[in-house]
This record gives structure tokens, C-alpha cells and sequence, in this order.
């Protein structure tokens, strides 16, 4: 179907947190499912006016979401739009932060224009990460950005940095950069949350595990280092991206339901 035979049309742009990286779905575009699959799934259960795009391809830094994403977004006129964007950017060596968060600033404003609902995250407070913990203050600096613009257009804050919830590990990949199926699952709950809509999503109570010792520690942040690290290291250092060649999950209107 084309999108304008829905008449309500989600679409979600940004990076790999919005396209599902760390849910696997074998079944589904990229091998992933994600939040906003879930939020989707939930709107269209309860609505079948709904259609749902998704836009966001893993490892895109904010410029390139700005240039390609946002345009297609507004071509599909959306009447909600939730966008991720810039964390690829904070991570890297050097980041102009007002330099995305204005850039941020204007595609947002594009968005709001087109008099859809729009909901932005902030990032996610990496105080407790051994590995990327350095890069707290430049978050706090491109979240209290991301705040005013947000109060200036009249834009949702989807607040990533106060959802303490996800200090968690237990809802995170063995990665330690994205979400896995419970944390995917608890997101899309807080963003119908922030929608307020009725949702059917369970995610079970997640003990924190308990503390392993040292020699294991080392073992495990050693295995971690040569799995994950280092090949994301050698891709900044390439300029490569995990996202290169692939192509948005939806780029056109579907819809989508639970297993």
C-alpha cells in the first residue's frame, strides 16, 4: 500500500538504535525487529488506519540523517515522526556538538512544519560504562541543546538520559552499545507511554546480575574487547560503517504485528 492510502502514518528515522540493531527478527528487513517495530505493531493492533515507516539504517552519523532520512520522512507525510540521532557523532574522536545540535535544530524544525507529532531522543547517560563514560559531558552538553530546541518547537523529549531503567545491563547486548530484545521491548513501552496509548508489551523484572570476580572480569572485558571493540574501532579508523550498502528496513508504509 502507498502511504496515502493510510490515514495515520508513523515513520521513525536515525541510526541503528531506531532500526532495531541488538532484536534479532530473521524474518523481518535487516534481521531485526526493534522498539519501534513494537510501538508500530501496538498503534496498528489498536488502529488499523495506521502505517508504519522506518528509515533508520545502523552507523549513520546526524548529517547523513539529516540529509537523507529527513527528506524522505517528510516525503511520506507523516502525522508522527520519532527520530534518533547523533550518538554516532558523540562517539567519535572530535565532535562539534553545537555544530549537530544545530543541524538537529533545523531538520527538526522541518519536521514540525509539516504538522506531524514529533518525538526526539536524548542521549543515553553512559556514566556507568567503563568504555565510553569520557564522552559523558559532551551528551550532557548535546542534551541540554536538544532540550531547548525541543521547548522551542514544541517538540516530544523522548528522555533516554533520565530513563534510569536501562542502567541496567540486563537489557543491553553482549555488544554493550545497543539494547537487546528487553531493552527494546521496555523502549517501546516507554514511548506509548509518552503517546499515551494502551499497549499489551511484557517485559520481565531484571535483577541486576550478580558481580563476578575479578579474574572473570578481565576475561570477559578481554573477550568483549576482541568480539566488539576492535572491529568498531577499525571501522571509525577506516571510515567505514556497519551501515554501508544497506537500505531502510520500510521505506515506504506498511504494517506490522506482534508474533
Amino acid at each position: 500500500m502507498n502511504h496515502v492510502d493510510f490515514e495515520k502514518r508513523y515513520v521513525a528515522i536515525g541510526d541503528s538504535f531506531s532500526e532495531g540493531v541488538g532484536d534479532p527478527a530473521p524474518d523481518r528487513p535487516n534481521g531485526v525487529r526493534g522498539w519501534a517495530d513494537r510501538v508500530a505493531e501496538q498503534l496498528i493492533a489498536a488502529d488499523p488506519a495506521w502505517g508504519y515507516a522506518n528509515l533508520a539504517i545502523r552507523g549513520k552519523k546526524l548529517p547523513q540523517i539529516v540529509a537523507e532520512q529527513v527528506p524522505q520522512a517528510i516525503a511520506l507525510k507523516p502525522t508522527l515522526v520519532t527520530i534518533s540521532a547523533g550518538g554516532n557523532d558523540i562517539l567519535r574522536p572530535r565532535v562539534d556538538v553545537e555544530g549537530i545540535a544545530a543541524q538537529l535544530d533545523g531538520a527538526l524544525q522541518q519536521l514540525k512544519t509539516t504538522g506531524a507529532d514529533v518525538v526526539v531522543f536524548t542521549g543515553f547517560d553512559v556514566s556507568t560504562s567503563p568504555i565510553f563514560s569520557p564522552t559523558l559531558g559532551r551528551v550532557a552538553l548535546f542534551n541540554e541543546r536538544l532540550r531547548e530546541i525541543a521547548d522551542r518547537h514544541g517538540i516530544v523529549i523522548a528522555d533516554y538520559w533520565r530513563w534510569r531503567e536501562f542502567q541496567n545491563y540486563g537489557y543491553w547486548d553482549e555488544d554493550r552499545l545497543h539494547m537487546n530484545t528487553y531493552g527494546h521491548r521496555l523502549m517501546a513501552t516507554r514511548i506509548l507511554d509518552l503517546l499515551r496509548r494502551d499497549h499489551t508489551i511484557e517485559v520481565p523484572e531484571l535483577h541486576t546480575p550478580a558481580s563476578r570476580g575479578r579474574v572473570d572480569h578481565i576475561k570477559q572485558n578481554a573477550q568483549w574487547a576482541r568480539t566488539h571493540l576492535l572491529p568498531w574501532v577499525q571501522r571509525r579508523l577506516t571510515g567505514k560503517s556497519s551501515g554501508d550498502h544497506m537500505e531502510p528496513r520500510y521505506p515506504d508504509y506498511v504494517q506490522v504485528s506482534p508474533d
